[in-house]
């Protein structure tokens, strides 16, 4: 298998789809493809694999299979792997996950818009738009309810590592970049997630990466 992603600094989609690879404990080979630079651009036209994706990452290539969308690849892994890799095994718990990856997957375009992922970035101060707060507020109710609900066995929302922490691990990476206060038990989660080793590998390679995208490094009004 072959994993396209962008830059690890900047693209939070590109984690998702390389976290799904890494759960899926299957063998793939990483391809990374700088954003809006000059190999993107000529990626785009002279890729065809790609195609489908209109130039967007992730994408994943097995076989003459051609996935393109982080909730996408993850199922497509889920199919190969077994579910139960990605899912809770509980029907509450996995109703609970699968429409909290689908509300992150479709949702918080404040937070988005206004805190673009930015791995390497730290603000001491920052702003946030009445919008982006709300998306916050959210964000941090849900994870409470999947603690309290079913967080024992583990650090993670559900317990162990599973596909709501794939999700919401760009989440994480944006409150630290943007010291959003968050409260204690949120505190917590965060570092079990920014602590896990395919995080770590990921931010290590992010910081070494040379590539600057100006547009995501100014405090965005």
């Amino acid at each position: 298998m072959k994993l396209i992603i962008g830059n690890k600094n900047y693209s939070s989609w590109s984690l998702r789809g390389w976290l799904a690879a890494k759960q899926s404990g299957l063998h793939f080979e990483e391809i990374t493809i700088p954003l809006y630079g000059e190999a993107w651009d000529a990626a785009k036209l002279d890729m065809g694999e790609i195609a489908p994706s209109h130039g967007r990452v992730p994408v994943l290539w097995d076989g003459d299979a051609v996935v393109w969308d982080s909730l996408a690849i993850l199922e497509y892994l889920g199919d190969k792997v077994g579910r139960d890799r990605f899912w809770p095994k509980a029907d509450d718990a996995r109703a609970m996950a699968r429409s909290m990856v689908a509300e992150m997957h479709s949702s918080f375009s404040a937070l988005r818009t206004q805190c673009p992922m930015n791995v390497r970035r730290r603000f001491d101060e920052f702003e946030l738009h009445p919008q982006t707060r709300a998306d916050v507020v959210r964000i941090l109710t849900l994870w409470a309810e999947a603690r309290a609900r079913f967080g024992r066995g583990g650090p993670f929302l559900f317990g162990t590592f599973c596909a709501a922490d794939v999700f919401f691990a760009p989440v994480v990476s944006r409150f630290l970049t943007y010291a959003i206060p968050v409260p204690g038990f949120a505190v917590a989660y965060m570092q079990a997630v920014w602590e896990h080793d395919w995080l770590q590998a990921w931010v290590e390679a992010a910081e070494a990466e040379e590539w600057v995208i100006e547009q995501y490094e100014g405090q965005m009004a």
